[in-house]
């Protein structure tokens, strides 16, 4: 069966949408699709897994904990968050869709 990242994409862009793609043992790949949000303020993912994330249209800003900047992730721009690693999504773009690929890895 053939399927497309693209294809097909949420109409509800009020909220972020979390599609699983694939879940074997150890690893977990899934599609984020955003537009506007955010995660809530004063809160950080602190997760017992590594995560692996690329953006793949749209923009977004991720903050770490321990730097004192965010990074702007454009398409094509990728990160690899450790786990136990606290980040958070300052922005995502409000006027296109933010796709993300994300991989999680290791211990859940």
């Amino acid at each position: 069966m053939l399927n497309n990242l693209f294809s097909p994409l949420p109409v509800d862009k009020t909220q972020e949408h979390f599609d699983e793609l694939l879940a074997r043992p150890g690893v977990r790949i899934e599609r984020i699709v955003s537009q506007g949000q955010a995660s809530p303020a004063d809160f950080w993912y602190d997760q017992p897994q590594g995560e692996w994330v690329v953006v793949l249209s749209g923009s977004a800003g991720l903050r770490f904990a321990h730097e004192s900047s965010e990074r702007v992730l454009r398409p094509g721009d990728f990160v690899e968050i450790p786990a136990h690693c606290r980040h958070r999504v300052e922005w995502t773009d409000s006027v296109l869709l933010t796709v993300w690929l994300a991989v999680h890895f290791g211990d859940s």
